[in-house]
């Protein structure tokens, strides 16, 4: 989970739940939730002994442990190193330290569940628990006629019942009840609930179409063995036959967290306009997190609910699964933070699924956006020789990565979504080597 200059540490849970690689953090001050650094100082904590490099731009060197997981520096010959900077090199030339931006977090201390703080008018944060290293959720509602339409529903456990029970009584925040609900996507942390509370009040459910057709793939998934292909890709990225037998058992965890969905759904698209009470929201949606990530932003109303896109100290993750094993989520991730920043004014006060509501969202993408091209840079130069991707997490990420669990497979979906950056513009070769595992070098 790269920790750059930030603290907080979470979970993601559509990866932990599912057996799909997690590392359980939504990743401080980084990139994913879960894992990359991206503003670390000296690097290298995690290398493998012995190992020197030098960056096109920058210069990394510092101390260096072994991985406690299978962490051979066995492959291919040696490569020639690279001797020329990247195609991207204009984009990689951050400053070896980059200053975190001073955001304005104005709203005050979070609600306790089941109850509520109006942070504009007729809007409301929410604020749910979660049994997790990340302990909570921020949902929003915002009020609709009678009612209220509630953005994202929270973990399906008994607390996150009880808050809701909590906002509906008598005398309680949302004594009248849901009029909708709107899913920015189908992270069991924000869809959990959703056809709970859809069936209790009769309402219809507000998502993109992907976001609803995977979370009834995933959900489908429950009580299966781990498929083949499954298994070839964690193996192809390094991992050990006690790592494999790991995530054998935690497969398909997915659907004890989510609620039946309701059998149908009201679309959202990008561009979308939506009337919610007295005021229209926009849709914009981003990729890379998450398939058909949605942000709702009210003009009138200077709002950005923004979900997991962008949030204050912690970020998205961003991570290759094996069901598309070639896919490039981290330019989808970036494309969407520059989409979000060109449309969205910078004095909005964003409404995150994390931490608090702030102010400072284009310092904070621009910070996000820099801090990653700075772990890609790392990367470059840590390709000079052949690596899997169990052996680069040590440019990445700023904590040792140990076990057969879920940091392990949070930081190869991570890693190989960096490869795979690389690797589609053409940077990096990829290879077939010792144990058939996938070894990367630059080109």
């Amino acid at each position: 989970m790269t920790k750059g200059v930030g603290d907080a540490v979470s979970i993601d849970l559509f990866n932990q739940l599912n057996g799909k690689p997690t590392m359980g953090n939504k990743r401080v001050e980084g990139r994913m939730m879960g894992l990359t650094s991206s503003s670390m100082g000296a690097r290298g904590r995690n290398r493998p002994p012995g190992l020197r490099y030098q960056l096109s731009i920058t210069r990394r060197t510092g101390a260096s442990l072994p991985l406690a997981t299978a962490h051979s520096t066995a492959g291919p010959p040696a490569q020639t190193p690279m001797t020329a900077q990247s195609p991207d090199i204009a984009l990689a030339a951050a400053p070896i330290s980059l200053q975190k931006p001073e955001l304005d977090y104005p709203c005050g201390d979070a609600p306790e569940p089941g109850h509520a703080r109006e942070v504009a008018p007729g809007v409301l944060w929410l604020r749910m628990p979660m049994p997790l290293g990340l302990n909570h959720i921020n949902l929003w509602a915002i009020r609709d006629g009678s009612g209220w339409a509630a953005v994202d529903a929270g973990l399906q456990t008994p607390e996150t019942a009880q808050a809701w029970r909590a906002l509906f009584a008598a005398g309680g925040a949302l004594e009248g009840g849901l009029t909708r609900l709107f899913v920015t996507h189908m992270h069991p942390d924000h869809i959990g609930m959703a056809g709970w509370l859809t069936g209790k009040f009769d309402c219809q459910l507000w998502m993109t179409r992907l976001e609803y057709l995977m979370c009834r793939v995933l959900a489908a998934d429950t009580g299966r063995a781990a498929p083949d292909d499954a298994i070839a890709f964690y193996r192809k990225a390094g991992w050990d036959d006690e790592a494999i037998e790991v995530y054998r058992t935690r497969f398909g965890g997915f659907g004890k967290y989510v609620h039946a969905l309701p059998e149908s759904f009201r679309r959202l698209s990008d561009g979308d306009t939506v009337r919610i009470g007295a005021h229209d929201w926009q849709v914009i949606v981003g990729t890379g997190h998450s398939p058909e990530h949605a942000c709702l932003y009210c003009p009138a109303l200077k709002l950005l609910v923004s979900g997991d896109q962008v949030l204050p100290r912690i970020s998205s993750n961003v991570s290759v699964f094996p069901t598309e094993p070639d896919a490039d989520p981290m330019a989808d991730w970036l494309a969407s933070l520059d989409k979000v920043r060109a449309a969205v004014p910078d004095d909005v006060l964003v409404l995150p699924a994390h931490n608090e509501p702030f102010r400072g969202l284009h310092a904070r993408i621009d910070y996000l956006r820099a801090s990653q091209m700075q772990a890609l840079d790392r990367l470059r130069g840590a390709l000079a020789e052949p690596r899997r991707a169990v052996d680069v997490f040590g440019e990445l990420f700023s904590r040792p990565i140990t076990g057969s669990g879920g940091l392990l497979g949070m930081a190869t979906g991570e890693s190989i979504a960096h490869l795979n950056y690389l690797l589609a513009r053409g940077e990096v070769v990829r290879e077939v080597g010792v144990g058939q595992c996938y070894w990367y070098r630059m080109t």
